[in-house]
């Protein structure tokens, strides 16, 4: 970096806290997330919470945008990098410096993007199980990774996510299908072809959690589901519920369990399974 720029973005240093620098990581993985969001993952008060949103904002670390809402108001604000936070998170991981313009595009695009609520649902759920894992003792979740991440460390694979969930001693991974409503369910079955690939080549059988807006759509989906891809374990839930609690009902079941207690297996030690290092071991 030129100097004079370096010289900026170290003054804005001091500022920093190990939370913010959490925050600016998390959005850099997720891209945006909601105040509310924000504040279950990360704060005990939401005025704290609005407070030091507004501040990062004011440094440049941070930038915002939000819509109106139908028949009046506005939806809660939406929080993405700003461009002191992209260039922090750039020499934090060794990349390029971004330019101002390339920052405030990445944002216009983002506030844009048709699939913005796709994505605030995904990122709901990890959410979601955060937090619980602020309130559980014992509970954790040692692993969010985004669409994109999923897709690159498992190649085949499309997820909307992936995790790593444990309670106690017992570790379980899940491919995550936030679903919206807006395609065909016969599509969405279509999706566990990969999952069974994924299998076949020695990868994890990781049960594929599809997480639906409405009870009626669970029902249908269970009904294509029925005989399908035996060998891809698969659970649903809907999102008025808590991912982390007694929600989750798997094919061919008739009673709902916690997503710890669901089926996992952590695949075996192939190339294709990043859930190992070149030792062979297991990594979280």
């Amino acid at each position: 970096m030129p100097h004079s720029r370096s010289a900026g973005l170290l003054a804005i240093y001091p500022h920093i806290t190990s939370r913010d620098r959490l925050l600016l990581q998390l959005l850099d993985d997720h891209q945006v997330l909601t105040t509310d969001q924000i504040h279950r993952m990360l704060f005990r008060a939401r005025r704290t919470c609005q407070i030091r949103l507004g501040e990062l904002a004011a440094l440049n670390l941070l930038d915002r945008f939000r819509f109106a809402r139908d028949g009046g108001g506005s939806q809660p604000w939406h929080w993405a990098l700003g461009h002191n936070g992209h260039r922090f998170q750039a020499a934090a991981h060794q990349r390029p410096e971004p330019t101002v313009r390339t920052s405030r595009q990445t944002v216009q695009r983002l506030s844009a993007n048709p699939h913005l609520a796709h994505l605030l649902t995904a990122n709901e759920f990890f959410v979601r199980l955060t937090a619980s894992a602020r309130q559980q003792p014992g509970a954790r979740l040692d692993r969010w990774w985004s669409e994109s991440l999923t897709t690159k460390q498992f190649r085949t694979i499309t997820a909307d996510g992936h995790g790593l969930w444990s309670v106690g001693d017992a570790t379980v991974g899940f491919f995550l299908e936030a679903d919206t409503g807006t395609e065909p369910l016969g599509r969405v079955v279509a999706k566990l072809d990969r999952y069974a690939q994924l299998i076949r080549r020695g990868g994890p059988r990781y049960p594929v959690l599809f997480w639906l807006g409405s009870e009626q759509r669970e029902e249908h989906l269970h009904q294509l589901l029925r005989g399908a891809h035996g060998d891809v374990p698969v659970a649903t839930a809907t999102h008025a519920s808590h991912p982390a609690e007694a929600v989750w009902l798997p094919v061919g079941a008739t009673g709902r369990v916690r997503l710890d207690e669901l089926a996992s297996d952590h695949g075996q030690p192939v190339a294709e399974n990043p859930n190992y290092d070149d030792d062979g071991g297991f990594v979280l």
